[in-house]
């Protein structure tokens, strides 16, 4: 062979035997190496920040599996970093990918079902036993801020072997838990007790405040975060009054931020829910357009306080307007009933700012298909990072609101197709803003599970800065 040939073959000859020797130490090494590239699952709150809803890539033909590609991690020991994702792979067991791990404390019966009448069947049990149906949450205006009932009753059944995937699931060590869960009905608690009763001095809503601020603040899993990994809800405007502040390093659930210091919550840190509707759901809606004689429609308190004033002046403006109905209505009066009959048979339904940004209102008009027009200028909206409200609402500003001819206008201007394609979409958005037991795919409660999900990763990395010198502080103490 020529010189210049044996000067090619020798480098090609040392490649091939570095790359079989690479092979061989790879298989040695076994399941304690993997590439990057391996195409093996992830926990799902690995990749929910991205995404309101998990995703499937589609399958190609070089796909080796049926399920998403995604991305694995390893322990500093070279383990799955996902127990559940070990244990089940060495069950067998098919992948149940939860949106978010939750820890949930066992507290006493007085701060959630016990404020029902629910006593616990036997002396050493805290909860409900889900093979019968769980303790019934009151009607009425009650119901509206519930938020706390769905979500603790999800978890309870998250704990079953018979669960259903869900987007939240109990688990037991609060060191395997993304987020820690408070049970404590707040709002049942501000709406059923807030004043004293007598003997009592203090109302028990402000003593079950006071009792819950010292068992959280002396619990080792506030203490190891701080608190900013617990999930606190207070959905009604005037709940968690007393507690609000100390507690404020937690994840609030809310309806709105109208009655909070922006150093108490904000949508950077907290996380708005919807109300639990008290219209009926437009089931098999085919009303459309033509089908709906109501052009705008309200029916609700018209005299309000603070922020509230705006449907007074629009009242005024369009008590006369033809093909409108805007009249004041209440619970007492069947008010959720005639509501619902006259939001199915609108076209378009307002939301008006009352004493607080948010009303129930708006998610009464979502689940009737009756577009809303929102005149609230601070609302903010359940999962409006992942759900574009601009593709069936109308949101005017409160100074173009109360212009002569302005709101009138712009409906009427609205065409038969445009309006059309908003209540289409209504049709398909409405699944979101339903609480259900047990929960169901995208439902309300499980969008909340994934938009508290999508908090995950900024707790993580306060939590993260924060314990930078933590360690070496500690060492020269």
């Amino acid at each position: 062979m020529a010189p210049r040939g044996r000067t090619l073959l020798l480098p090609l000859a040392a490649a091939t035997i570095l790359v079989a020797s690479t092979i061989f130490l790879f298989a040695a090494a076994g399941a304690r190496w993997r590439p990057a590239d391996t195409g093996l699952p992830v926990p799902a709150h690995a990749f929910s920040a991205a995404a309101a809803v998990p995703v499937p890539v589609p399958v190609t033909s070089n796909t080796t599996t049926s399920a998403r590609k995604e991305l694995s991690f390893l322990d500093e020991n070279g383990d799955p970093d996902d127990p559940a994702s070990a244990s089940a792979s060495a069950s067998g067991a098919a992948r149940c990918d939860p949106a978010v791990r939750v820890f949930m404390y066992d507290m006493p019966p007085e701060f959630h079902f016990g404020l029902l009448g629910w006593s616990p069947p036997s002396p050493d049990s805290v909860w409900p036993d889900l093979s019968t149906p769980p303790p019934r949450y009151p009607g009425g205006l009650n119901q509206q801020h519930s938020v706390e009932y769905w979500l603790t009753l999800d978890l309870l059944l998250s704990s079953s072997s018979s669960a259903p995937c869900g987007a939240a699931v109990r688990v037991t060590d609060s060191r395997d838990a993304d987020l820690v869960f408070v049970p404590f009905f707040a709002s049942l608690s501000y709406n059923r007790h807030s004043r004293p009763v007598p003997p009592e001095k203090v109302a028990r809503n402000k003593a079950l405040q006071e009792q819950l601020v010292r068992y959280l603040t002396t619990r080792p899993e506030w203490k190891r975060y701080g608190g900013a990994d617990h999930v606190i809800v207070a959905h009604h405007p005037n709940s968690l009054l007393h507690a609000r502040v100390p507690l404020s390093p937690a994840v609030f659930v809310l309806s709105d931020f109208g009655r909070y210091q922006p150093r108490v919550a904000s949508l950077e840190k907290d996380v708005i829910a919807p109300y639990k509707h008290m219209a009926k759901t437009f089931v098999n809606d085919s009303a459309g357009f033509d089908d709906r004689p109501t052009l705008l429609y309200f029916r609700g308190a018209i005299y309000r306080k603070q922020g509230g004033s705006i449907r007074q002046e629009l009242y005024y403006m369009l008590k006369d307007e033809k093909d409108v109905y805007f009249s004041f209505g209440s619970v007492q009066d069947h008010g959720a009933s005639k509501a619902s009959q006259g939001m199915h048979s609108s076209k378009f339904c307002l939301n008006i700012a009352g004493d607080t940004p948010s009303s129930n209102r708006l998610f009464d008009a979502i689940v009737s298909h009756c577009v809303p027009v929102i005149i609230s200028d601070d609302i903010e909206l359940p999962y409006e990072d992942v759900l574009d409200y601009s593709k069936f609402s109308i949101f005017v500003r409160s100074s173009d609101a109360v212009k002569k001819g302005y709101l009138m206008s712009l409906i009427s201007g609205v065409s038969k197709q445009q309006w059309t394609r908003m209540w289409r979409r209504l049709k398909e958005v409405d699944k979101h803003f339903e609480y259900q037991y047990p929960s169901q795919k995208d439902d309300a409660v499980q969008m909340i599970w994934w938009a508290l999900s999508r908090r995950v990763p900024a707790i993580k990395l306060k939590v993260h800065r924060s314990s930078r010198f933590s360690r070496s502080d500690r060492g020269h103490k």
